[in-house]
């Protein structure tokens, strides 16, 4: 059995045991960098949920994949400009990183364009960090409402890349808060680090990829 299975199975049995949801939670294996042999075994199991945060890299590797097996679901979990979202909608399933208005307005434009509206989640700057993207908490209420009323986008809850300090739980906690005060039902939130933690303060989606696939050599 490819090692990527085991270790998959590995995670799925710890959640099993230690929270005893597994079923309320959807693991995307986050396949950035790493070749479709890698994948397949996964595919091939049956999972269904995988991660890429380079369109080109996206398109190379998945879009023939996902005509055979409909049933794959992509997530874009990078930044996402908006001179790419033209071919970001077509191909994935879920955004991860909605993070301005301006980039919320491209993917409403092409989304009614193709017909076909991705699940997305808003990315919150949840420590209010200079250097990184995301919506911040004082302007979250009115954002998504400008999304969800103005532009039809479907928002299905928020993201956050919590910072690099001691107090990962604290943000967890504070993002469950927001995602409940606007009647949101997804949280994704947690990588190969911090996936316990966020579950325990309510992540509804996690993104793994060396935690499944080993370290990246890239």
């Amino acid at each position: 059995m490819h090692n990527s299975i085991l270790n998959l199975n590995s995670i799925k049995n710890e959640l099993k045991n230690d929270t005893n949801a597994l079923e309320n939670i959807e693991i995307i294996a986050i396949s950035k960098t790493f070749p479709i042999q890698n994948i397949f075994p996964l595919i091939e199991a049956g999972h269904l949920h995988f991660g890429e945060n380079k369109i080109q890299e996206a398109i190379g590797k998945w879009t023939d994949i996902k005509k055979i097996n409909q049933n794959l679901k992509l997530h874009f979990v990078g930044k996402l400009q908006t001179n790419k979202v033209k071919f970001v909608i077509p191909l994935f399933d879920y955004i991860h990183s909605l993070d301005n208005f301006k980039l919320a307005e491209k993917i409403s434009i092409q989304q009614n364009k193709i017909n076909f509206k991705p699940k997305i989640f808003v990315q919150v700057n949840i420590g209010k960090e200079i250097q990184k993207n995301g919506i911040s908490i004082d302007d979250l209420d009115s954002f998504v409402e400008q999304c969800q009323k103005d532009l039809d986008l479907d928002i299905i809850g928020l993201m956050c890349l919590p910072p690099n300090d001691d107090n990962t739980e604290s943000y967890f906690k504070e993002m469950k808060f927001l995602n409940n005060k606007l009647n949101l039902k997804e949280l994704s939130m947690g990588m190969s680090n911090d996936y316990k933690l966020a579950i325990k303060n309510g992540s509804t989606f996690i993104r793994l990829g060396s935690k499944i696939f080993g370290a990246r050599s890239i």
